[in-house]
């Protein structure tokens, strides 16, 4: 009997307690061990793979309307083969640009064969787009004076009668309405920095500094607001509101992370839904709950939103975002060993089909959304949430955290089915707050919050414009001549009212 042999206990109780609470250490450290190989997984999917997240089945739903729903089983589909590439057509430029024709003839015009005459057979067309630089021009404004010399003679006060000065978005400065338009969409559609735009005006010959033109956009923002604040009215009083929000980089604040909240409603582009396309930008120095709370007051309609518990103070009705669950099951399929298919192939097939029966439903109106969710979204959620209750994996794994998040938010991931202007996930609001994103990245940061208020401002109301099929430039610029008038309706300024040429 060696020393090892000694030390152990002779009692059975003893010994199958020993055994038991050798078992327990296996299974936590097997578990951890499979943890840190998710984890490794992922590190490497985050830095060499491709970042969509793409499925073996997710070209079905490019499929035909007419692609039947399968009943779920526990099989798992082949992978859909790769579509045949078609050749690339050009598309045409605009028949309403202007065009200059320009004739290519020959000067020989005789037959190189017979010495006759040639005649014309017809001609062969081909397009160029040529591009005109931006052009500059002052408009220089000239009132003229007018006084009496009757009084002027008999020592009466001389009154002196002139033009009343043109309205002006800025007062007593030289920017016009067209200057202001192109410099917010530079900067918040197209994300160039003043400091860019700053050269570009020098190519020109124009001194127009960065400090000059942040304080045309404060005072900009100064006379969208009423605007914002019409758009928000009518935002609240939409049955369906989507939300997310995003970090902010603002110097002056106290805090190292400030948050600019969205807040949108009706779709990305004019269609037939029943809801108007609004997207408004908040800016927060934080991320509590409050601040949701303090935009929305009463609202109490149906709220889209990720997982993030901050909404749960507002009063409204909260739905969940499948896209949020599938990215998680995304995760535990990259996590699974290579060429390996398992539960969460299961889960992304499963989601993957009402993913499918939206795709049918896109253009139908909210009343036919309802019923065809009724009719065919509901059973398969059900049989969605069976699987998930029958499911036995450890929850510290990447499946088991998947698994984890659907059951805790089953009750708003189940709830888009209840009403047909409601979307299956949250996707409306993060398309949205992505040009911020973007821009973001050029322009780095907010010296203070009203500068990140302003910003707030414009982006509103460029993404609502964008969303309502106008050219925002166009927009902005009417918006900024109509503002100046102190007997404006604001309702004709709403994007739905406004027709540019």
């Amino acid at each position: 009997m060696t020393d090892k042999t000694k030390s152990l206990p002779t009692d059975a109780k003893a010994l199958q307690e020993m055994v038991l609470s050798l078992q327990s250490q296996v299974k936590n450290l097997t578990e951890e061990k499979q943890h840190l190989i998710e984890q490794f997984r992922l590190a490497q999917q985050q830095r060499f793979g491709v970042s969509s997240e793409g499925h073996p089945a997710q070209g079905d739903l490019f499929n035909e309307v007419e692609v039947e729903l399968d009943v779920v089983d526990e099989t798992f589909p082949e992978p859909a083969s790769s579509p045949v590439k078609k050749k690339p057509i050009r598309k045409k430029l605009p028949a309403d640009l202007p065009r200059e024709i320009i004739i290519h003839d020959i000067d020989d015009k005789t037959c190189e064969c017979c010495g006759h005459e040639l005649h014309k057979m017809g001609e062969a067309r081909s397009e160029k787009l040529e591009f005109i630089p931006a052009k500059v021009k002052v408009i220089e404004h000239v009132r003229l004076k007018y006084s009496c010399r009757t009084c002027e003679k008999e020592g009466i006060a001389t009154k002196v009668k002139s033009a009343p000065v043109p309205p002006s978005p800025i007062p007593k400065g030289f920017a016009t309405p067209s200057l202001l338009s192109q410099i917010i969409t530079s900067k918040y559609q197209y994300a160039l920095p003043l400091y860019r735009q700053e050269s570009l005006f020098k190519q020109y010959g124009i001194a127009l500094s960065r400090k000059t033109m942040s304080e045309w956009m404060m005072k900009c923002s100064e006379l969208f607001k009423p605007l914002y604040d019409r758009l928000q009215e009518i935002l609240l009083q939409q049955s369906v509101i989507q939300a997310d929000e995003t970090t902010l980089n603002v110097i002056n604040e106290d805090k190292a992370k400030c948050y600019m909240w969205l807040y949108c409603t009706g779709s990305d582009a004019p269609t037939q839904n029943t809801l108007p396309n609004i997207v408004l930008f908040d800016y927060q120095a934080g991320r509590a709950g409050q601040c949701a709370l303090d935009y929305l007051g009463k609202y109490s309609g149906y709220l889209q939103v990720d997982g993030y518990a901050g909404y749960e103070k507002t009063q409204a009705t909260l739905v969940g975002c499948w896209a949020h669950a599938r990215r998680k099951f995304k995760e535990a399929e990259i996590a699974q060993p290579k060429g390996k298919t398992g539960k969460a192939n299961m889960a992304l097939n499963h989601i993957q089909k009402l993913y499918r029966l939206e795709i049918q439903l896109k253009d139908k109106p909210p009343e036919e959304k309802y019923q065809g969710r009724q009719e065919k979204a509901k059973p398969l959620l059900a049989q969605f949430y069976q699987w998930l209750d029958k499911a036995n994996v450890p929850p510290k794994t990447a499946l088991g955290k998947a698994i984890q998040y659907c059951e805790n938010q089953w009750h708003k991931l189940n709830r888009y089915v209840e009403d047909g202007n409601l979307n299956i996930d949250n996707n409306r609001a993060e398309r949205a707050v992505k040009p911020f994103v973007i821009g973001r990245k050029n322009w780095l940061f907010s010296n203070t919050a009203n500068g990140a208020r302003a910003s707030a401002m414009h982006y509103s109301l460029i993404e609502t414009a964008k969303a309502n099929g106008l050219i925002p430039f166009d927009y902005l610029k009417y918006c900024l001549e109509q503002l100046t008038n102190p007997k404006l309706d604001i309702d004709s300024l709403l994007p739905w009212n406004v027709k540019l040429s």
